[in-house]
C-alpha cells in the first residue's frame, strides 16, 4: 500500500482588507506532481469542503504546464476537502503533513489549535513535517507539551520579509513569516541569495522540510518524497 500524505489548505478567502487570497497554485501542483505516483494524497482544509485558490496564482501560473494540469483535472483534491479535525489522533495512518502556501495561512493555520495538536501528534509519531512558502506559518507558533516551540533549534524557511515586501504584502499581513520563524527557531532561519530563488531547508534527519517560495515547491516534493523512501 502506497504511503499517506496528508495535504493541510487554508481556508481563507480573503484578507481583513477584503483582498482575494487562499493557497498558492504551484504550491501545490509541483508537489503533487511529484508525490502523486507514489503515495496517496488526502487533503484537509481548517473548514473542510472548498479550499479557496489565490487567484491570482491561476493567472501567473497560466502558463505552467503542470499547474494547468493540475488545475483542470484535480479540482477535488481542493473542492472536497476534509475537516482537519478529522486527523486527531491518526498520524500513524501517515507518512508526512505538508502545508501548502498562499497568504491564507496566515490568517487561520498558523494560530489553529486543532492544526498546532496535528503537528504535535506528527512530530510525536516520527513523522515527515514539510511546508512551502507561506505554509510554515503553520509551524511558527506551534508549542510542545514542554512549552518549547516546535522548531526550536531547527533551521527552517519560509517566505522573506525581502519577498514579502516586493509583493507589497507587508502592511497586509498579521506578521512577517521569516520574523516569526526566526524568533521561534532561536535563529535558525535560512534564506536563498536572491528573491524568488528555490531554496529548500531539510532539518532533523529529513523530518522537517521546509521551502522558501513558490519557486522550491518542487524541490519539497522532492525532499518529501525522498525522506519517505529512506
Amino acid at each position: 500500500m502506497a504511503p499517506k500524505v496528508l495535504a493541510v489548505l487554508t481556508s481563507v478567502d480573503k484578507y481583513p482588507t477584503g483582498k482575494p487570497t487562499g493557497w498558492y497554485l504551484p504550491e501545490f501542483a509541483h508537489p503533487y506532481h511529484v508525490l502523486a505516483p507514489h503515495t496517496e494524497i488526502i487533503v484537509a482544509s481548517p473548514k473542510g469542503g472548498v479550499a479557496p485558490q489565490d487567484p491570482k496564482s491561476q493567472e501567473e501560473f497560466k502558463d505552467d504546464k503542470i499547474s494547468v494540469d493540475f488545475l483542470e483535472n484535480q479540482r477535488s483534491l481542493y473542492e472536497e476537502t476534509e475537516k482537519l479535525e478529522n486527523f486527531i489522533g491518526r498520524a500513524e495512518e501517515f507518512a508526512a503533513l505538508f502545508y501548502v502556501g498562499g497568504q491564507g495561512p496566515m490568517f487561520d493555520l498558523a494560530t489553529d489549535p486543532i492544526s498546532h495538536q496535528i503537528i504535535n501528534e506528527f512530530h510525536a509519531a516520527g513523522k515527515i513535517v514539510a511546508a512551502v512558502c507561506h505554509g510554515p506559518a503553520a509551524l511558527a507558533f506551534v508549542k510542545l507539551p514542554s512549552g518549547t516551540s516546535f522548531i526550536s533549534g531547527a533551521k527552517v524557511t519560509g517566505f522573506s520579509n525581502s519577498e514579502e515586501d516586493a509583493v507589497g504584502g507587508t502592511a497586509e499581513m498579521p506578521f512577517l513569516l521569516e520574523t516569526e520563524l526566526d524568533k521561534a527557531s532561536g535563529g535558525g532561519y535560512e534564506r536563498g541569495a536572491e528573491n524568488w530563488g528555490k531554496h529548500v531547508v531539510v532539518d532533523r534527519d529529513g523530518k522537517l522540510i521546509t521551502g522558501q517560495n513558490p519557486a522550491s515547491a518542487y524541490g519539497v516534493g522532492e525532499a518529501i518524497l525522498k525522506s519517505i523512501q529512506v
